[in-house]
């Protein structure tokens, strides 16, 4: 698959409602500055707008969840915690990310949560292409 195609579809998974991603302040929070970044779309074939836009659709079929608790599992870097106790407050089965190494090595575990990349995510959970509405 072409660099990127797996994190692309699970994207367009989640804009046409085939899988229910979560969000909360601190991942928003993470998202706007990302986007925000100039040197890191320096080389972007995709304009500052048109990447606005594909974030605000993403942001429009998230399910806004508040974390009451924080459960701090330790994780290597303090700054993915928030990222375990949004899935833990929203139930998510499990989180895509290509930083699997980090996440998978806090002190407090949560069986139940899988954290995968995005080709594992389109593997354990398939979409159909053809069908955006498959779980």
């Amino acid at each position: 698959m072409k660099e990127g195609g797996s994190s692309r579809r699970v994207i367009r998974a989640c804009l046409t409602g085939a899988y229910q991603p979560l969000m909360g302040a601190a991942l928003f929070a993470e998202y706007e500055d990302v986007l925000s970044r100039d040197a890191l779309w320096r080389d972007s074939l995709v304009s500052a707008s048109e990447r606005k836009r594909v974030l605000d659709g993403f942001f429009s079929v998230c399910r806004w969840v508040e974390v009451f608790f924080a459960w701090r599992p330790n994780l290597p870097d303090e700054a993915d915690n928030h990222l375990i106790e949004l899935a833990v407050a929203g139930n998510a089965a499990a989180i895509v990310t290509r930083n699997i190494r980090d996440l998978v090595r806090g002190e407090l575990g949560f069986p139940a949560l899988q954290v995968l990349t995005p080709e594992q995510c389109l593997e354990v959970f398939h979409v159909d292409p053809d069908d955006s509405t498959s779980r």
